[in-house]
């Protein structure tokens, strides 16, 4: 069995996506508006595929229904993360995403939407949005139809190396400027409440109102604990991001020789600074793997780099 599978990202070319993911990244993708890089995903609307080796050119979704001896002892009809790297040139809209529940008796059975952000890069004065300050469920209706945003959405400062939680139900926003890699249940439901009016191909957006008001929490929850720094690390060691009931997500640091376990099924990886190997694959900043069953057992990594795990 394979230890290491890296595979090809798709990419999302958005209304408020910029240039990073090509000059940054160095991903080969023509164009001024690439908004998200779907490093590892297996969604119907945009699948990464293996770029080598005995599976080269499979769909990961393909690897997850034919191939489950790669995955160990995970289970499900669907592949359930989907790891991105996400640039805003622009603001995103206001936007909020459900819960299992709810996407499954509105969304044909879909994965709900829960999802942690790892700030990669942002200015000195980066603010995302992260929650919202009605107190209740009439207030927030009638915030947003008097269109009082500045009073509703709450802003909060952010800096390189942030990891933040955003769970279904949370009025959220990434804001310009900002880079991030998102790990996230693989679901592509988001209901947008508020675009500041934008024009696309001669029209606004669609927005999702009702479905937005049917999920939103009110009020928010309190911010303590849902923001902490992790840029700081020691060499050769791994660091716990976020741990809850959907994934497990972990910074790893390498200088030199480096040689870890996960106790996971599989574990997904993404190259966030430098370069190194993998087992005996060449990666470096940009790259996304898959460590199958049989490598996660123990994880032997070397060079000088800095990775985004994640597994369930």
């Amino acid at each position: 069995m394979e230890k290491v599978i890296l595979l090809n990202p798709y990419f999302s070319h958005t209304i408020w996506g910029g240039k990073k993911l090509r000059d940054v990244f160095g991903y080969d993708e023509p164009g001024d508006d690439i908004g998200e890089c779907w490093g590892i995903s297996a969604h119907p609307s945009g699948e990464s595929f293996v770029s080598c080796g005995e599976f080269e050119g499979k769909r990961l979704s393909e690897l997850w229904n034919e191939h489950r001896e790669l995955f160990g002892n995970a289970e499900g009809k669907a592949f359930p993360l989907l790891v991105k790297i996400i640039d805003a040139k622009d603001d995103l809209s206001i936007q909020v995403h459900p819960d299992d529940e709810y996407a499954r008796l509105h969304e044909n059975g879909a994965f709900g939407k829960k999802e942690c952000w790892y700030v990669l890069d942002c200015p000195e004065d980066a603010e995302l949005v992260i929650g919202h300050n009605a107190g209740t469920s009439e207030e927030l209706r009638a915030m947003v139809a008097e269109g009082r945003w500045d009073d509703l959405i709450r802003k909060v400062r952010v800096r390189k190396g942030d990891i933040i939680q955003i769970d279904p139900g949370t009025v959220h926003s990434i804001t310009a400027g900002v880079c991030l890699l998102e790990t996230q249940q693989s679901s592509d439901i988001t209901y947008r409440l508020y675009d500041y009016d934008r024009i696309r191909n001669g029209k606004k957006r669609e927005l999702h109102l009702q479905k937005s008001f049917d999920v939103i929490t009110v009020p928010a929850p309190a911010l303590s604990g849902q923001i902490r720094n992790c840029k700081e690390q020691e060499e050769n060691s791994i660091r716990k991001l976020v741990s809850c009931d959907r994934y497990t997500v972990s910074k790893v640091k390498v200088s030199g020789e480096f040689t870890f376990k996960c106790d996971a099924g599989f574990v997904n990886a993404t190259v966030i600074e430098g370069s190194g190997r993998v087992f005996d694959s060449e990666v470096k900043k940009g790259s996304h793997m898959l460590i199958t069953a049989d490598g996660a057992k123990c994880i032997r990594m070397s060079g000088n780099m800095e990775l985004i795990i994640s597994y369930i």
